[in-house]
């Protein structure tokens, strides 16, 4: 186990904070209530058949007992967001002080880091994956090591754009030689053969695990993220996050996935299957130059032709992929989602058609 306390790089305002108590933090018990406390519409909620006039439980117990048990955590060890998108401003706002701290990443990944730490006025050093789309691991630890002004590091596994998972032994070597809060965002771990880095979570206090209910679960339009970490670090996620962040509606729907991992499972398995079929067909076509390996539920793949010509050629079939063409070491590439049957053999029929 590493030796590590994140409490020296905390801001210091974030040290000396006392967080916001809410109605339902002064009391909250179960059972036949009347509620004068929280200046809730005691009439219900209007044009809607279901009341939501009361207040959501302000840290998602239910639904943490339940995510708890299924990764082998402690419910004190997970957070719930407002998308993983929550989580990841939180880290800044707790960590690092604008204009003087910093995060470190690596290119290419998800968009979403560089841009919250723009939000929060935090400068963004990046060290660049290799040509495999690996961690530089010995810059990443000489960069972190000269700089103790990098409070953050970023590496996304299975990787946004890439597709591809990082190899274990690179995060591992990164948690142990660097002194600054490493985050692994585990969107699409769910499509991986390999297991979650959670399983380390009590040997690396400085590590924070980001996981979604985006992706395999289906729940994009719910926006709900996962963040896992030490008790402490997720007591200050608690302290400094608004004070109802995930609506009743969006845990109760949690609650009924979480009891429904058969079809997610389901769902993953399809979607396997869908990719290595995709893969497949893709990789006949001549105007296909590679198609990278995935450990996701998308593919990027490199173009012989322009592949901006063939994202607004598509665009006008009315089928629409990620232009990746300008990100450092995609260049001319797409990224296309993990679509139904239907609709992947009609993708590659509008791609055909361009042959």
């Amino acid at each position: 186990m590493k030796n590590f306390d994140f409490k020296p790089l905390l801001r210091k305002n974030i040290q000396a904070l006392r967080p916001y108590s809410s109605a339902r933090d002064e009391f909250s018990a179960e059972g036949s209530y009347l509620f004068f406390d929280a200046n809730e519409n005691a009439l219900g909620s209007v044009g809607l058949s279901e009341a939501f006039n009361r207040y959501p439980d302000p840290y998602q117990k239910q639904v943490k007992t339940l995510i708890a048990a299924q990764q082998n955590v402690d419910v004190e060890q997970v957070f719930l967001g407002n998308g993983s998108d929550e989580a990841i401003d939180l880290l800044f706002r707790a960590f690092c002080e604008p204009k003087q701290d910093k995060a470190l990443i690596m290119p290419p990944t998800y968009g979403m880091y560089s841009v919250s730490a723009s939000i929060n006025d935090v400068e963004t050093v990046k060290v660049s994956l290799t040509e495999n789309y690996q961690p530089d691991v010995e810059s990443v630890i000489h960069t972190v090591k000269n700089d103790p002004s990098i409070k953050l590091i970023f590496l996304c596994s299975p990787n946004n754009p890439t597709g591809n998972l990082l190899n274990e032994e690179n995060i591992i070597s990164i948690l142990e030689n660097c002194n600054a809060i490493v985050v692994v965002d585990e969107a699409y771990i769910d499509f991986s053969p390999d297991q979650t880095i959670l399983r380390y979570l009590n040997d690396y206090p400085n590590l924070v695990v980001l996981q979604t209910f985006s992706k395999a679960w289906g729940l994009a339009n719910l926006r709900l993220g996962k963040a896992f970490a030490s008790t402490g670090i997720i007591s200050i996620f608690n302290n400094i996050k608004p004070p109802y962040n995930v609506n009743g509606y969006t845990q109760k729907a949690a609650i009924q996935a979480l009891n429904a991992v058969e079809q997610k499972d389901n769902f993953i398995k399809k979607i396997i299957e869908e990719r290595e079929n995709l893969i497949l067909e893709l990789e006949k076509l001549s105007i296909v130059k590679q198609v990278y390996p995935s450990d996701a539920n998308f593919l990027l793949v490199k173009m012989t032709r322009n592949a901006t010509d063939i994202y607004n050629q598509l665009i006008k079939d009315q089928v629409v992929l990620r232009n990746r063409s300008t990100v450092h070491l995609c260049e001319n590439c797409l990224r296309i989602t993990i679509g139904t049957k239907t609709e992947n053999a009609f993708l590659i029929k509008q791609l055909l058609r361009l042959l």
